[in-house]
């Protein structure tokens, strides 16, 4: 048991939960956080209450920024900002079939005796439909920014994730929210959640093949496992009847009875009939 508060680094972006330690943030607060290009400042979105969770392993909170963190930090935004219109401008000028996602800029650290510290660094994140030859962009946006340019191409996953939106489920997208890495995803799994076999009922912002389909895959594995095939005979708690749906997130199936051909809905313990194995319903 301990503490957690939930940050954000950009307005209406993924969340992350830390530990605050001996600092106590409000909603609206701007907190330090700990990444791979040095502290960064975010926003408190989540004060910090206490959670009945093991929090041992969650990063905590550096400490509350200050006007030097603050000013440091809207400066990187504006560095993004120009990077991206230039690297937009080049682009076209250079009529490259690339689109920019997303910019990273790290500044460059402080002299420390005759080491002169990490040069400025700008990424620029893109997608294209094929390889790219960008080393003349590359070498013409570096001068225009005067720092060390590295582009990087995100494959329509990826540009999801960093981009962000709506599914069709009216939430935000699983990639941009909770999920840490991608799984493949097969048609067979949209066939085994009796799913629509159409591109555009089971493919997501990014174009592919949906995430949720992977990971609520076992629960419908373990559904057809153990209940009766759609058109089995079977007996209930009201009679005889015949399966002709499923309802997998009720834990039930859907029978219409043999005495008056009504339908009726029943939970899959009190169901009784023959089972067909999983490998012989969905065998391809």
């Amino acid at each position: 048991m301990g503490m957690l508060c939930a940050v954000t680094f950009n307005r209406y972006g993924k969340l992350y939960y830390l530990d605050p330690g001996e600092f106590r943030p409000r909603v609206g607060d701007k907190v330090l956080v700990h990444t791979d290009d040095g502290p960064e400042v975010a926003d408190c979105v989540w004060a910090a209450e206490w959670s009945e969770e093991d929090t041992s392993g969650f990063p905590k909170v550096i400490g509350i920024a200050g006007p030097d963190d603050v000013t440091r930090d809207e400066l990187i935004r504006q560095r993004k900002a120009e990077a991206r219109v230039a690297a937009n401008r080049l682009i076209r000028e250079h009529q490259l079939p690339m689109k920019v996602i997303a910019v990273d800029h790290v500044p460059g650290g402080p002299a420390d005796g005759d080491d002169p510290g990490p040069s400025p660094r700008t990424t620029v994140y893109f997608t294209a439909p094929h390889r790219v030859d960008f080393r003349s962009l590359v070498r013409d946006l570096g001068a225009t920014l005067r720092c060390r340019v590295e582009l990087r191409q995100l494959s329509a996953r990826d540009s999801a994730k960093v981009q962000g939106g709506i599914g069709s489920c009216g939430r935000d997208l699983c990639c941009s929210t909770f999920l840490t890495e991608f799984e493949p995803v097969s048609i067979r799994m949209a066939k085994e959640q009796d799913l629509p076999l159409n591109p555009m009922r089971i493919s997501g912002a990014c174009g592919r093949l949906m995430c949720c389909l992977k990971y609520e895959h076992p629960m419908y594995q373990d559904f057809h496992g153990s209940a009766p095939a759609i058109g089995e005979q079977v007996s209930t708690p009201e009679g005889d009847g015949r399966v002709v749906g499923h309802s997998v997130p009720r834990d039930a199936v859907v029978i219409r009875l043999a005495a008056d051909g009504s339908r009726t809905v029943c939970p899959k313990a009190s169901v009784c009939g023959s089972r067909k194995s999983y490998e012989d319903r969905y065998a391809v």
